[in-house]
């Protein structure tokens, strides 16, 4: 059946995170006692007063399609709140609405991609931008990176990246899966290589904006020179706990802003209107009124951090942002652990989740084979009893 698919399905493959996250989900159906840190989902129940304001859409009959960029009003309390908290100004006609940010990044790409483009991705990278990429036949051109730099990119490197084919710039700050964050200098830098070229577009992924710890977060588009190079897309996943709900949001030039409506009008149309009304009220609301969630996101990883430093082998680095952990484990590859051998981090990853019962992901699924993903977006005793079962397997 397989030459019956499309050439495009078969150029790509299943999400790790996922798939992970399925195999965890598996093995606790069958009775086991498995502690699932793989995927990125807080364990938060969204604030109550964007529930309220759900409920209060339902009861007021907002049960319809809405335009297919999103509510004027959702599209206007975003534009206030990118200058708010980015110093960034949009108008509504460069807003578009989408089920979730995942949805706004594939809307970019399929807008701007043609077969044989080139798109520089800095590794490590979220594990869907190579499978977008190569879904729109293009060819993904990675900058690997290092730990000893905290996983970012320099000048130089961008530069020599750089290609006549070259068509699009793919990147997030704060970082996942590493939890790096590039400060207002160094987005800077990287503004000076990018004004040379402005052909290249830059998609700046901040859906872990609000979830920063040493670092203060900063847009690459408040540089005036490459303002109108900047895709900047976000959504309310991460920082207010909506997995669920689906809404991601891009500002844009406007040529890319209706490009996008085009494409989600043949697609999915709207997003969720229930979910957009909440999301005005989201939008609203001053950063502080989630800054409790922040504040347990940052004790959490400062726990698995003094919980790691226990275990023998694992080399890592303290991340800015985010609410993961990016350890080097390659010290166990070429090992027997409990009768079985490790040879890379994808073996090493289901060891931890048949020995440990305790689920991860490969750092292979995010372009850095040596490391391994570990999500602190559950609670705390989660957290300490995997990482004690972890620490037990291993030393």
């Amino acid at each position: 059946m397989k030459n019956r698919l499309s050439h495009r399905l078969q150029n790509i493959s299943y999400s790790q995170t996922i798939a992970m996250s399925s195999k965890a989900r598996k093995l606790k159906n069958e009775g086991y006692d498995v502690i699932n840190l793989s995927l990125g989902e807080p364990d938060f129940t969204p604030p109550n007063f964007v529930l309220s304001a759900a409920k209060k859409a339902i009861d007021e009959g907002y049960h319809y399609y809405t335009p297919v960029s999103g509510y004027f009003e959702l599209k206007k309390v975003i534009c206030e709140k990118f200058y708010r908290d980015n110093l960034l100004q949009y108008t509504p006609s460069q807003i578009v609405v989408s089920t979730g940010a995942k949805q706004a990044i594939m809307n970019v790409l399929l807008s701007l991609l043609n077969k044989d483009d080139e798109v520089i991705i800095p590794a490590p990278y979220w594990v869907s931008y190579l499978q977008m990429v190569k879904f729109c036949e293009s060819d993904p051109v990675i900058i690997p990176t290092v730990m000893e730099k905290n996983f970012k990119i320099d000048p130089d490197q961008l530069e020599k990246a750089i290609t006549s084919k070259t068509k699009l710039f793919l990147f997030s700050s704060p970082c996942n899966p590493t939890g790096s964050v590039y400060s207002y200098k160094e987005l800077k830098d990287l503004s000076e290589v990018f004004k040379k070229y402005p052909q290249i577009m830059i998609l700046s992924d901040e859906i872990y904006e609000h979830i920063c710890y040493s670092e203060k977060h900063a847009s690459i588009a408040i540089f005036p020179d490459i303002y109108h190079q900047v895709i900047t897309v976000n959504g309310l996943s991460k920082a207010f706990s909506m997995t669920g709900w689906r809404i991601g949001y891009l500002g844009a030039p406007e040529w890319i802003a209706k490009s996008c409506d085009k494409i989600q009008g043949q697609m999915t149309s709207c997003a969720n209107s229930i979910a957009q009304r909440a999301a005005i009220t989201a939008l609203s609301a001053h950063p502080n009124k989630i800054e409790y969630m922040i504040k347990k996101f940052e004790k959490r990883k400062n726990l698995v951090l003094d919980m790691i430093k226990e275990i023998d082998g694992f080399q890592f680095y303290q991340p800015n942002g985010a609410f993961y952990i990016f350890p080097k484990v390659s010290s166990f590859f070429g090992k027997k652990l409990h009768g079985k051998m490790i040879q890379n981090s994808y073996e090493f990853s289901e060891f931890l989740l048949e020995k440990a019962q305790v689920a991860t992901v490969s750092g292979s699924a995010f372009g850095d084979n040596e490391c391994l993903r570990i999500s602190y977006a559950s609670s705390e005793d989660k957290i300490i009893e995997a990482f004690t079962r972890i620490k037990k397997v291993l030393n």
